[in-house]
C-alpha cells in the first residue's frame, strides 16, 4: 500500500500517515477523480498509469469527515515526486503485512479529554527513511479492508 507521512509544517495532522487524497474539488466528477488528481498533486502519481479497481464502503472519522477510500494498482516502479508544501515523504508497505492481524495492535491513550483506544500498525523501513506508525483513520481504514478481504 502506498502511503505518505504528512508534511511537518502544516497545520492539520502534520507528521501523520496517510493515503494521498484530499477533499473533493467543484471540476471532480468523481470521487475516483479526487481521488487521481489528489494523488497526482501530492506524490505525483500520473493517472494514466493507475488500474481503478474500485470505492470502499465511506467511513466517517472521529471528527464526522466522511472518506470514501478509492482502492487501484499501481506498477511498483513507478516513478513518484512528492510535494514537499505537503508530504514530508512516500513509503509503500507491504499488502501482507497489513492484512496480517497480528501486525494490528491496540493501543490506548491518556489525555485532558479522557482515555482512547485505537488500533495502530508500526511500520519500519530498511532503506526508505525510518520508522511510522500507521494509526487513526488511516488505520482503520487499513482494518476495514482487512475486514472485507477476510470476510
Amino acid at each position: 500500500m502506498l502511503l505518505t507521512r504528512r508534511a511537518a509544517h502544516l497545520s492539520r495532522h502534520s507528521g501523520q500517515v496517510a493515503f494521498p487524497g484530499g477533499r473533493r474539488d467543484d471540476d471532480d466528477e468523481t470521487l475516483i477523480d479526487t481521488a487521481l488528481r489528489e494523488a497526482q498533486e501530492e506524490v505525483g502519481l500520473d493517472p494514466s498509469l493507475v488500474e481503478v479497481l474500485g470505492e470502499l464502503p465511506v467511513y466517517v472519522t472521529g471528527t464526522r469527515y466522511r472518506v470514501t477510500p478509492v482502492v487501484a494498482l499501481i506498477d511498483p516502479d513507478i516513478s513518484l515526486r512528492p510535494h514537499p508544501a505537503e508530504v514530508e515523504s512516500v513509503f509503500e508497505v507491504p499488502l501482507a503485512y497489513l492484512m496480517d492481524p497480528g501486525n494490528h495492535q491496540r493501543r490506548h491513550h491518556v489525555s485532558d479529554e479522557g482515555e482512547r483506544q485505537f488500533i495502530s500498525m508500526p511500520w519500519t523501513t530498511s532503506g526508505q527513511g525510518g520508522h511510522y506508525l500507521i494509526w487513526g483513520a488511516t488505520a482503520a481504514l487499513v482494518r476495514n479492508f482487512y475486514r472485507m478481504l477476510s470476510a
